[in-house]
């Protein structure tokens, strides 16, 4: 459905079908415990008032706002691309009800019932797993949509939306990718930690799916140098037989894993390394035993452009995540503009043919998730170049 308005570039294109209208990249979380979320409390008294831009239709902003350190800081980031979303879409019909929730479970309970009573049709926000896991509690039992930015897939579910970097749609992209090159035998050495039973259970599912075999897993614990060399050893009569070896860890772990690697006498040499989002940093780049290593990422032109603008309008960087709020805002300013309040919908939220980003194209499933189009990266020469382009839709992803 289109209705008629002209757009800025920066805008978002939502694509359903033929039709084409404006529309529409978290703080890394630690993984707090999965608690049985407290019961619902009382309201708390009413925050003092916080909103962003003149539209009829309300939408509640979730953010760690007074948190201490990291948290709080990367929370005004986002509370400023949010603004700058509002600034940027032409006409935008949407009214930000900002609320802090402190980082606390129930101070996102209180957040999102404070919202909903000052009439907002949907929430965007918390950023941790434990404050959407209660702002969705509250959102679902008012029947009013959610989209979140936690990386913790546990607390996604119809309803309450996840609009994160996921490391499943990381392993999915360079696995799928490796075994589209003729890689047939995959190996794998990763953390024992709950990032690690991510991007196992992934890396798990997508290898057989791409028409490979999963040869050998091995997984280490936090203990460093000897960890690695104990999980290497144990996995190395299999990473022989591998054509592509899958190591999802940070840059200050992945040369150590190498290392190790080659002693226990892996035969490096023309295997394929591939990695996650993790491997997005400058410090791996310019490692020689990981050159010509791939991995999934947005198309990093699309953050470049957005800092710009960011650093124009505020003067000082914005955080990696900031992208996140701008998306959601700018995807419920198009929601709004298109269909009105009753157009903040979980249907037009899944919409099927997605929407398209700073970070790219994304759409929303069922259950809360999302799948992103990213693009493969190769490490080389102390950078990184696009070895395949990020699709521009679904249907060519597909």
């Amino acid at each position: 459905m289109d209705d008629g308005t002209k757009l800025p570039r920066r805008a978002f294109l939502v694509m359903a079908g033929s039709a084409t209208l404006a529309a529409c990249g978290a703080v890394r979380e630690t993984s707090p415990p999965q608690a049985q979320l407290p019961p619902l409390e009382p309201a708390a008294p009413q925050q003092p008032g916080n909103v962003l831009g003149a539209g009829t239709v309300r939408v509640g902003l979730i953010l760690p706002l007074g948190a201490s350190g990291n948290a709080g800081a990367a929370a005004q980031s986002l509370r400023n691309a949010a603004e700058m979303a509002i600034a940027e879409f032409t006409g935008a019909n949407i009214q930000l009800i900002v609320k802090d929730d402190g980082g606390t479970a129930p101070g996102a309970q209180a957040a999102a019932g404070q919202a909903i009573d000052e009439g907002a049709r949907a929430l965007v926000g918390p950023v941790f797993a434990h404050t959407v896991a209660a702002a969705g509690q509250v959102a679902r039992q008012r029947g009013v949509p959610l989209v979140g930015f936690s990386t913790d897939t546990n607390v996604a579910t119809q309803g309450v939306y996840l609009l994160s970097f996921l490391p499943q749609t990381d392993v999915e992209r360079a696995v799928r990718f490796a075994a589209s090159n003729g890689r047939r035998a995959f190996a794998g050495i990763v953390p024992d930690n709950a990032y690690g039973s991510v991007v196992e259970a992934a890396f798990r599912e997508t290898v057989p799916q791409a028409g490979a075999r999963v040869v050998g897993l091995e997984r280490y614990g936090t203990g460093g140098a000897a960890q690695f060399q104990e999980a290497a050893r144990r996995i190395a009569a299999s990473a022989n037989q591998a054509d592509a070896l899958f190591l999802p860890d940070a840059a200050d772990s992945v040369p150590q894993i190498l290392q190790a690697l080659d002693g226990a006498g892996v035969r490096l040499d023309g295997k394929q390394l591939i990695g996650t989002g993790l491997w997005d940093d400058r410090r791996l780049f310019s490692v020689a035993s990981v050159a010509g290593g791939i991995f999934a990422a947005p198309d990093p032109a699309g953050f470049r452009a957005f800092a710009e603008r960011y650093r124009a309008r505020f003067g000082k960087e914005p955080v990696r995540t900031a992208t996140l709020a701008y998306d959601a805002v700018t995807l419920m300013a198009a929601l709004a503009n298109a269909h009105g309040e009753n157009g903040l919908t979980d249907a037009a939220i899944q919409t099927p043919s997605g929407f398209a980003g700073i970070d790219g194209i994304f759409r929303f499933r069922a259950d809360g998730t999302n799948q992103r189009g990213l693009a493969v990266m190769q490490i080389g020469s102390g950078a990184v170049q696009i070895i395949s382009p990020a699709p521009r839709s679904f249907a060519q992803a597909s």
